[in-house]
């Protein structure tokens, strides 16, 4: 028996440019798949303030490709070059489980999540937006501005805000690099009244985005606060805004943002208003003004990351 294939980051990011990766994960939310929500575990780590945590997220098509992420999460050692997230992704043939290919997991997760967002945006953004701003200046911030201006070429500006002002501006630079308009700012509330589009990928388990800076007609982009204990956004935004998730159970069992929101009576699970499939499929309308408030909580899901695997082994194995 062969050995399974090995794609490490460049070969990732090579099979799936971003108008591909979004198309990737429009046809795999209309199709479907089982996707248990992830095992989430706490590891601790002496020394450190907080625990590790142990993402397991299988899925699979009856008939086709099962796959599994196994993605360790342990942020506080970015200084020494050592990234906060680190994983792989095994894809297996699903009638016979012959193991077909091992995947950076790290990769995987940044494309697909990104991509995730974009095809939210494409939905939920208006179509004039001009100005990105992207809270959080970590892996996923260059990819957040690639990937929607892939569906959104309106966009011209790039703000950046991190609470490390000198991180937002490294990006800045290396985005600047690349012959985009892209400035670090250091004044988050002013950013957020600016903004047309605003990303976030943090660890904050404070608010970071408030309702009363965001404008009518702005589209957010939540991907960070992935437990009940985290949060980016304070109440009155998510009970201002109109809600939509990557997937319902996901997001009602580990979205802060909104569980936080429920605790405090600003948002009920059936103010949700669609999901990934249900916006793809035209189960759920998406904006439905210039003013409307619109929002995206992702936690993630493990279908993103099968189809993810799937497209990269497409595009890189021959048939067999």
């Amino acid at each position: 028996m062969s050995q399974p294939a090995f794609f490490g980051p460049a070969e990732i990011e090579a099979a799936l440019p971003w108008p591909r990766m979004v198309e990737a994960l429009r046809e795999g939310f209309a199709a479907g798949a089982e996707a248990p929500v992830r095992h989430h575990h706490a590891v601790p780590r002496p020394g450190m303030d907080r625990p590790a945590d142990l993402l397991i997220m299988p899925a699979w098509r009856p008939g086709s490709s099962t796959g599994i992420k196994i993605v360790h999460v342990a942020p506080g050692h970015e200084a020494k070059g050592i990234p906060s997230i680190q994983g792989l992704y095994i894809l297996f043939d699903g009638p016979t489980g012959t193991p077909r290919a091992v995947l950076d997991g790290a990769a995987l997760t940044l494309r697909r999540t990104a991509g995730a967002s974009a095809l939210a945006a494409s939905f939920l953004a208006r179509d004039d937006v001009a100005t990105h701003l992207v809270v959080g200046a970590g892996a996923l911030c260059p990819n957040f501005v690639h990937a929607h201006r892939a569906v959104r070429p309106s966009l011209t500006k790039t703000l950046i805000w991190n609470r490390r002002p000198e991180k937002a501006a490294g990006v800045a630079q290396r985005l600047q690099e690349q012959g985009l308009d892209a400035e670090a700012v250091a004044d988050l509330p002013a950013a957020v009244r600016r903004a047309d589009l605003i990303s976030a990928a943090t660890n904050s388990t404070a608010p970071l985005i408030r309702g009363a800076d965001v404008r009518p007609g702005t589209h957010v982009d939540l991907v960070g606060a992935y437990t009940r204990a985290m949060r980016e956004s304070d109440d009155a935004l998510v009970g201002l805004a109109s809600v939509y998730v990557d997937t319902r159970e996901g997001a009602l069992a580990e979205a802060g943002d909104l569980l936080q929101a429920i605790d405090a009576g600003a948002f009920a699970p059936e103010d949700i208003r669609g999901d990934l499939r249900e916006l793809v499929l035209g189960k759920a309308q998406g904006r439905r003004s210039v003013d409307e408030v619109t929002l995206f909580k992702s936690v993630g899901a493990a279908l993103e990351d099968l189809v993810a695997a799937e497209a990269v082994v497409g595009a890189r194995l021959p048939k067999d």
